[in-house]
């Protein structure tokens, strides 16, 4: 993984784009030594987007899990709960 300084992301722009659509490189940028964000493909975003939506997939079937074993409580009531 390559690392960059924001400055010369931004001079040589086009051509961080293509190392990482065509060189399929992920390059990660900094700002004043420290890194601040990422360029990648398409492709790695997609994978990241899927393994996320895995997650939430079994969080949420968790959450279902735990409603069938303990009930559900009502909105209002757990607004109360969280003061809000």
């Amino acid at each position: 993984m390559a690392h960059l300084p924001s400055s010369k992301a931004r001079e040589g722009f086009a051509d961080t784009i293509n190392r990482v659509a065509f060189g399929k490189e992920r390059v990660v940028l900094r700002r004043r030594g420290k890194e601040v964000a990422a360029v990648v493909s398409i492709e790695d975003l997609r994978l990241l987007e899927d393994l996320e939506d895995r997650i939430d997939l079994v969080d949420a079937r968790a959450a279902l899990a735990e409603t069938k074993k303990k009930g559900a409580k009502a909105l209002d009531a757990v607004m109360k709960e969280l003061g809000l």
